[in-house]
């Protein structure tokens, strides 16, 4: 119960909130005699944080990762590993509006509905501060993929209304949006811009593409390795809508141009997305999600009071204009849980 924990042979606990103390995360079942210290997460915490691009949130957190148990002399020893980023830059006071009214677009109401009481500063564990624990726990699960030499990529596909043309992912990691195009780099940087300037927001879609998966993972029914990289995704919050291979564009294939031919080499095309019947195929597994636009805007929005009495409510406080680079290595961490889950399932029966 709680609905704070994911996975089964690799299980995952996040805890804490934006303007609590700090926020972590609790891994149980990792394998004994993996090498992990502080520093392998820096490169991944680094791409999650904000500071890419000038109209990100001013929030400045370091998102070093404390390692508490489960690590000694630089080997995991089979035991929950207890993972802490420590909050350092909050600021709650232009949050105390929200003690009575709630944000549109935000999870307040919901939160309210279900608990009665929570913590509304900065979103409390709504807050996409939460996914720096998801991220932190991505690194352990790519370390427990290592043997396999699975590349997990994620990046921006759309932003704003701008799609790219091709991608190459080779530019991932050199603009701040995290595009595999670069020419589509200005034009991303234009609608994030204008959104800001309007006191807007944008969305957009984030492709995961997993390289190097064997065939095999996932399980034939309700855990097939499909249902749960959706999960996956979809427990993102900034996240409204997921797809594997060729997705909803299937309901206007006819099943000859759907079919993925096989041949003694592999399959010719991908439109299963490197998934059949819920296991993995060994081709690549493509992903996409839709991201929402940011719901903080500074725009004044129609709402209501706890006692449900209509209100006007125009935010103040640190806010990014689009999530879609940030939630990137969310979702390539997310991916790597599944992933590290279902092989460890594997592993137990073969």
């Amino acid at each position: 119960m709680g609905g704070n924990s994911f996975g089964k042979a690799f299980r995952v606990t996040t805890f804490g909130e934006s303007h609590g103390r700090g926020v972590g995360a609790v891994i149980d079942g990792c394998p004994s005699r993996i090498p992990l210290c502080e520093d392998d997460f820096t490169e991944e915490m680094a791409r999650r944080r904000p500071g890419r691009t000038p109209l990100d949130t001013p929030r400045s957190e370091a998102d070093r990762v404390e390692i508490l148990s489960g690590v000694f002399e630089g080997l995991t020893t089979g035991a929950p590993i207890a993972l802490l980023i420590p909050n350092q830059d909050v600021e709650s006071g232009p949050y105390e509006v929200l003690r009575t009214l709630f944000r549109p677009g935000h999870a307040d109401c919901a939160y309210y509905e279900k608990y009665g009481h929570f913590d509304f500063r900065g979103g409390g564990r709504s807050s996409a501060r939460e996914t720096a624990a998801r991220v932190a726990a991505g690194v352990v699960a790519q370390k427990v993929l290592g043997p396999l030499n699975i590349r997990i990529i994620a990046y921006t596909l759309e932003m704003g209304g701008v799609r790219v043309d091709h991608v190459d992912l080779n530019a991932v990691h050199d603009n701040p949006f995290c595009s595999p195009d670069r020419g589509v780099v200005d034009k991303m940087r234009d609608a994030l811009v204008k959104a800001r300037q309007a006191g807007d927001s944008i969305g957009g879609i984030v492709e995961v593409r997993i390289v190097g998966c064997p065939a095999g993972l996932g399980e034939p029914v309700f855990d097939k390795l499909s249902a749960d990289l959706a999960k996956a995704a979809m427990s993102v919050g900034a996240v409204k809508g997921v797809e594997i291979g060729e997705g909803f564009a299937v309901a206007g294939l006819r099943g000859s141009q759907n079919n993925d031919p096989i041949l003694p080499a592999g399959f010719r095309t991908n439109h299963a997305g490197g998934i059949l019947g819920g296991i993995s195929n060994g081709d690549d597994i493509v992903l996409r999600a839709a991201v929402k636009p940011i719901p903080s805007i500074a725009m004044e929005q129609d709402t209501i009071d706890r006692e449900r009495r209509p209100a006007r409510l125009r935010l103040e406080g640190r806010f990014d204009t689009c999530a879609v680079p940030r939630v990137a290595p969310v979702l390539k961490a997310m991916a790597a849980l599944v992933l590290a889950d279902h092989w460890l399932r594997k592993k137990s029966i073969s």
